[in-house]
């Protein structure tokens, strides 16, 4: 569909950093925006409660060492160094999402991504992501609404007859 739209569609590789170390610095921003919920004792209102659900994650990203924190903040930083020269030699990278790092990435270096859905595999939906150059809202837009108009995934929701 993208070819026909006239995209030309090479293999980029992301930047090979550990992209996993620097996630204590999305939990710590996430820990920060709901500290209120977490300090007023009603994150035990939510429903989920296990090791890896949010509110856990609120509560155990308070004990971050500093020094774990800004080295994961460096490395941050090299790794937005090295998005900013992948991205000066394209317009916009095509990844599944969920699925591969680029998600992760986009959210530690703040490149502007959008993701529509692309099909189902077993009847379950997946979708794609468009991801632009940081400021370039516009260039994942447009490839995104070229998609969306070439294709009727938008359209189509899984079967749920499950639910009944």
């Amino acid at each position: 569909v993208l070819r026909a739209q006239g995209a030309a569609l090479l293999p980029v590789e992301l930047p090979e950093l550990d992209y996993g170390a620097m996630r204590i610095v999305l939990i710590s921003e996430a820990a920060a925006a709901f500290d209120e919920l977490t300090r007023s004792g009603r994150d035990d209102e939510l429903t989920a409660q296990g090791p890896g659900d949010w509110p856990n994650t609120f509560r155990t990203a308070r004990f971050i060492p500093a020094v774990e924190y800004l080295r994961a903040q460096r490395a941050r930083t090299l790794l937005m160094r090295e998005m900013e020269k992948l991205m000066s030699q394209w317009d916009v990278f095509v990844s599944p999402a969920p699925g591969s790092a680029s998600l992760l990435v986009t959210n530690l270096t703040g490149h502007p991504a959008v993701v529509l859905p692309c099909g189902f595999v077993n009847n379950l939906p997946v979708a794609i992501m468009f991801t632009g150059g940081v400021y370039d809202e516009v260039s994942p837009l447009r490839v995104a609404l070229a998609f969306e108009r070439a294709t009727k995934w938008h359209t189509m929701h899984p079967k749920m007859d499950w639910a009944t």
